[in-house]
């Protein structure tokens, strides 16, 4: 990732353009690594994103909405209280390094001006967001706190003197000269070693320079950030998925990759970062949810296995009532003490043994195997209700899966999550008093067929019960892949004769949001929504329906694909 000292430069040159006696609105904290501050400026209100994740350490200015926990974290509460109200006063870049300091003027609690420091370092798995007091340089808190026991060089505790990261043995570009760069060796990793601030691919980038090209090209590269005039580039490559970004053309991507540029370097690195799978917070968030469903479903599947067994074990018992029979009738023949009798079996005139208690009577050896014969054949009814019910846990967990497998987005993920913990799949998280949970609202994807019909399709089980019981009419066309995880799809057609096209698409959308996305000829059922009924006591989304049909389809969505459209 090249977020390195000149990109630093770059985005403390926009932020003094944008926010530099700015008003600091609200303050949020989407997630423990990340902060979001509202700022109000005579060029109207931005949102300044920072994030010390380790992957995807950064500060730029966002357009989304990034979504914030019922309750905030205790980070956040004390930004709110010291920041709040605040207005911006400075910016600057420390050095050449990955940090950006934002003074901060604001009111305490006797109404008396006090300045604060918020400072941003960007420097990997070391990256910080940390609020010190200007008059004392004390640090008043931090989103990580740094004990001794995890850094005996540097400490970041409440309290402490804010100190700088321990400085590197290296020039920092702002200083270097143009004999420093002309002496530099043509070797990426000796520029890297030597020159501080800059990314390992601007370092094979000069080393691939002459040394008096590189010494113009390096002053120019100065002047053009100092000015305003970059070229923000991400790289990306056959698949469109990002490989690299920086704010100056990158020779090692040029031929290799496509380029999407950008007017500004914030736009750049939202694009980046939102595209990027390392840092895509969707997938992030989703990873503990399907470890924890698939651990549930390796249990399921564990138990699937024992119940069958004991099935298959039970209903093979019929050699316990034969003994208990043929005991009942040869009852002369047993003799006290004896720990197995032969005897003659009256249906195929065989000669078979049976083993005996050796302190039991011969009446009480047959009632014994007519009791076990009993157990038995009780046994199998039981563990044959047993097994529905954790087929059906099977299929309720599988099709969560398939959920959390098919999205990044992170409303669908919370949401899926809400679901989890109402099952009991998943522990509710903590939160504090006085917070509530907002009122579910379904928001299906929506797509329009090429007869101009609409399809609805759920996002998770909880919007397929609402879509099936509540939104579509009895005439509406329902449809589900058959025997496989996925989204109920409605067709909203009112009874009208659909074509074959019409079902075709509808299948196909019905494929493509499924476990059989990836697949080729995928089953689909249709039939009308009347004939859909939904068992008393059955899971989220887990409905039967009868007078089905049957298509094969490859999974895709029409060329007018719509959008997520709340009802």
């Amino acid at each position: 990732m090249a977020y390195d000292g000149l990109v630093t430069w770059a985005v403390t040159q926009e932020l003094k353009d944008k926010i530099l006696l700015g008003k600091i609105e609200k303050v949020y904290q989407p997630e423990g690594d990340e902060i979001v501050l509202h700022i109000h400026t005579k060029k109207g209100n931005v949102k300044l994103y920072a994030s010390v994740g380790s992957a995807h350490a950064r500060v730029h200015f966002i357009t989304s909405n990034p979504i914030n926990p019922p309750a905030p974290f205790s980070f956040c509460m004390l930004l709110r209280k010291h920041l709040q109200g605040g207005r911006i006063v400075d910016i600057s870049q420390k050095d050449s390094e990955r940090i950006i300091e934002i003074s901060i003027e604001t009111l305490n609690e006797l109404g008396f001006c006090v300045s604060k420091k918020l400072i941003f370092e960007i420097m990997g798995k070391h990256s910080n967001i940390i609020l010190t007091d200007i008059a004392t340089g004390k640090i008043i808190d931090s989103i990580k706190r740094i004990s001794i026991d995890v850094n005996r060089v540097r400490q970041i505790l409440p309290g402490m003197i804010y100190q700088y990261p321990p400085a590197q043995d290296k020039t920092p570009y702002k200083e270097v000269t143009s004999e420093d760069l002309a002496a530099l060796p043509a070797d990426g990793k000796s520029i890297l070693r030597s020159l501080g601030g800059i990314s390992p691919a601007f370092a094979e980038q000069l080393a691939s320079m002459e040394d008096s090209h590189r010494v113009d090209y390096f002053n120019q590269v100065k002047e053009s950030i100092l000015n305003g005039n970059l070229e923000p580039t991400v790289y990306l490559n056959q698949n469109g998925e990002p490989q690299e970004f920086y704010i100056l053309p990158l020779h090692e991507y040029e031929q290799s990759c496509k380029k999407q540029a950008f007017e500004a370097i914030s736009p750049c690195l939202e694009f980046y970062f939102d595209r990027k799978t390392s840092s895509n917070r969707g997938k992030q968030k989703s990873h503990d949810l399907i470890k924890s469903v698939a651990a549930a479903l390796d249990k399921m599947y564990l138990k699937k296995q024992r119940l069958s067994e004991d099935i298959l074990k039970a209903e093979n018992s019929e050699d316990l009532r034969l003994f208990g029979e043929l005991l009942t009738a040869n009852l002369h023949l047993i003799k006290p003490g004896m720990s197995s009798v032969e005897v003659t079996n009256y249906y195929d005139g065989r000669l078979i043994t049976i083993p005996l208690d050796v302190k039991q009577t011969g009446a009480k050896n047959a009632q014994h195997y007519f009791k076990k014969y009993g157990k038995a054949k009780t046994a199998v009814k039981e563990k044959q209700i047993q097994l529905t019910e954790n087929q059906g846990e099977i299929d309720y967990l599988e099709s969560m899966l398939v959920y959390l497998e098919n999205t990044d987005d992170v409303n669908e993920i919370e949401t899926l999550r809400a679901e989890l913990v109402e099952t009991g799949y998943v522990r509710r998280r903590k939160q504090s008093g006085g917070f509530r949970e907002k009122k579910y609202k379904p928001s299906p994807y929506r797509y329009t067929l090429t007869s101009g019909y609409t399809v609805l399709v759920g996002r998770n089980n909880k919007e397929n019960d609402i879509l099936t019981l509540k939104t579509a009419g009895n005439k509406d066309l329902w449809l589900h892949t058959k025997d496989i995880p996925g989204s109920h799809v409605i067709v909203q057609c009112g009874g009208a004769q659909l074509t074959e096209t019409d079902i075709f698409e509808a299948a196909a959308i019905a494929a493509y949001h499924s476990k059989g996305r990836t697949s080729e000829n995928v089953p689909v059922d249709y039939v009308q929504v009347k004939y859909v009924k939904k068992p008393a006591g059955a899971k989220p989304g887990m409905v039967i329906f009868t007078n089905n049909r049957t298509v094969w389809v490859n999974p895709g969505l029409p060329a007018s694909a719509g959008s997520k459209q709340e009802l």
